[in-house]
């Protein structure tokens, strides 16, 4: 991932209902949340989670997919391991030693 892909992400997390969004479907795992359910955790209004949801959809953090009427919110963990991998690709020189397993690709950049 390169700087120009990453903004989105940075540009997405740096509002407080979207980091606590991702922050519930992160915890939730891959099998996601329906709108409603989310919304409920959040204490939002649907038109407001509509829209975080849209900046994380766009983002790359975050997919959708149909379940019959409801619409199931989860983390796009490839979105999200790119950021991650972005932020500490450099990290401590790769010294394990200091980073331990965060290291996840070492040859990234």
């Amino acid at each position: 991932m390169e700087i120009l892909e990453a903004l989105p992400a940075f540009a997405a997390l740096a509002q407080e209902t979207r980091l606590e969004t991702l922050s519930v479907l992160a915890k939730t795992g891959p099998k996601g949340l329906s709108a409603g359910s989310l919304a409920g955790c959040l204490g939002a209004s649907a038109p407001t989670l509509s829209f975080h949801l849209k900046e994380l959809t766009r983002a790359g953090l975050i997919h959708s997919r149909k379940e019959g009427r409801s619409v199931i919110y989860a983390v796009d963990y490839g979105g999200m391991r790119g950021l991650i991998d972005y932020l500490i690709t450099d990290c401590c020189h790769g010294d394990r030693r200091l980073c331990g397993p965060y290291i996840v690709n070492p040859n990234a950049g």
